[in-house]
C-alpha cells in the first residue's frame, strides 16, 4: 500500500498582488516514488496566505478518493489554522478570539470541507531550507504565479 504525500507552498508578488499555488502529490512504496503529480495555478490579486490555503485544498480535493494523506507545509498559519485555531473560530461563529471576523473564512471552509473526506496528517517543514519536495512546491507555486505577473 503506497503511502501518499502532498507538499504545498503558496506565493506572493506583493502581499497583496499577484500569487500562485503549487503541490506536489507523491506515492511512496517504501523508498520508491510510486506516482507523482503537480498541481499550480494562481490568481492575479491575492494574498500569501490565500495562495498557501489553496495549495493544501486544491491537493485534497484533487483526491478522487478518501485517502489517508500527510500535508507537508512551510505555512503555520495553514498547519495551526486547521489543527487548531478553527475550532475555536467556529465556536464562534467564525470570530476570532478578538471577536473580529476569521479572514480567508471563504478557504478555512473549503479547506474543512476538503480534509473532511480523508484521514490527514499535518506537517510543518522550515521553508526554504533545502527541503528537496518543499523546493518543488515553491518552484510550482512560482510557475502558478508567472502568468498573472506584470511584464
Amino acid at each position: 500500500m503506497a503511502e501518499l504525500f502532498a507538499y504545498t507552498d503558496g506565493a506572493c508578488s506583493g502581499n497583496p498582488g499577484p500569487g500562485g499555488w503549487g503541490a506536489l502529490l507523491i506515492a511512496r512504496e517504501g523508498d520508491r516514488v510510486a506516482k507523482e503529480r503537480d498541481l499550480k495555478g494562481g490568481e492575479a490579486e491575492t494574498t500569501n496566505n490565500r495562495m498557501e490555503l489553496l495549495a493544501a485544498i486544491s491537493a485534497l480535493e484533487s483526491l478522487t478518493r478518501p485517502s489517508a494523506i500527510t500535508i507537508v507545509t512551510d505555512s503555520a498559519y495553514v498547519k495551526n489554522g486547521v489543527t487548531q485555531w478553527i475550532h475555536g473560530w467556529k465556536r464562534n461563529g467564525w470570530k476570532t478570539s478578538a471577536k473580529k471576523p476569521v479572514k480567508n473564512v471563504d478557504l478555512w471552509q473549503r479547506l474543512e470541507a476538503a480534509q473532511a473526506r480523508h484521514d490527514v496528517t499535518w506537517e510543518w517543514v522550515k521553508g526554504h531550507a533545502g527541503h528537496p519536495e518543499n523546493e518543488r512546491a515553491d518552484e510550482l507555486a512560482r510557475a502558478g504565479m508567472a502568468p498573472f505577473k506584470p511584464g
